[in-house]
């Protein structure tokens, strides 16, 4: 399984990605889902991945082609993200239907492409594997791919426009631990990549499974969380059974 999750803030833009690829109990292995393109001062563009392997290391393929190849459309020379999110829409289409034909078994991939060209504002985009694509909102300012359930309530909860970067960066490792607690198919490493807005470079990190940040998160996520729990007001019971019957 998988879990990646961007964010866009007014200050830039996080990515966060596990690095597990399950198919099946005994067919597990570890590949990276995040990907960077870009020119230091002109564009940057992250991609992260979910879905079968296959399709998303052919579509990361063709991309990195593309570019070397000069095609006449690629990272390199697209006017818009939303020429980007068009582009990797119709690879990871033509992709799926290659891998498809005549095959039973199902060759989805989607990605979440995020980055800023020149002159054009910070944005996120998730791209389905029908190869259309939809942005952030401000009530809704990340983008969640793979086992989304179990990190969401945290974006939910502290994400505003207003927040700084390095809040969003630990909001995204939280919504990954989290994750990764109710789900063993996602897992270290993990890869964060922060980018402040018309910086136009990327900043990296990888923790793996026995870094000693990811264990103190864990920690002190867990504490935090039980001593909350501890605090919140009593359940107030109005009512008491009395012979079977509810007296006011």
């Amino acid at each position: 399984m998988t879990y990646c999750v961007a964010i866009t803030v007014d200050a830039g833009l996080v990515f966060c990605s596990d690095s597990r690829t399950n198919a099946g109990v005994d067919q597990v292995s570890t590949y990276s889902k995040m990907y960077r393109f870009g020119v230091d001062g002109q564009r940057q563009f992250v991609i992260l991945s979910a879905g079968n392997l296959a399709t998303t290391q052919a579509v990361i393929s063709r991309i990195k082609k593309d570019i070397k190849e000069l095609a006449p459309i690629n990272l390199g020379n697209v006017q818009t993200m939303d020429d980007a999110a068009d582009y990797v829409g119709e690879i990871n289409r033509s992709e799926q239907e290659k891998h498809n034909a005549g095959n039973v078994a199902t060759f989805e991939a989607s990605f979440i492409l995020g980055g800023q060209i020149f002159g054009d504002k910070p944005r996120l985009m998730l791209v389905y594997p029908q190869g259309n694509h939809i942005t952030t909102s401000t009530d809704t300012p990340y983008l969640q791919i793979g086992e989304s359930k179990y990190g969401k309530p945290i974006l939910d909860r502290i994400l505003q426009p207003q927040t700084t970067l390095d809040t969003a960066a630990l909001c995204a490792l939280v919504s990954m631990d989290s994750t990764m607690r109710s789900n063993l198919t996602v897992a270290p490493p993990i890869e964060i990549m922060m980018y402040q807005t018309d910086s136009f470079v990327l900043q990296h990190n990888r923790f793996d499974e026995d870094d000693e940040y990811l264990r103190e998160l864990k920690r002190s996520w867990d504490a935090r969380i039980a001593e909350a729990f501890l605090q919140l007001p009593a359940v107030n019971w109005p009512l008491q059974m009395n012979d079977g019957y509810v007296q006011n």
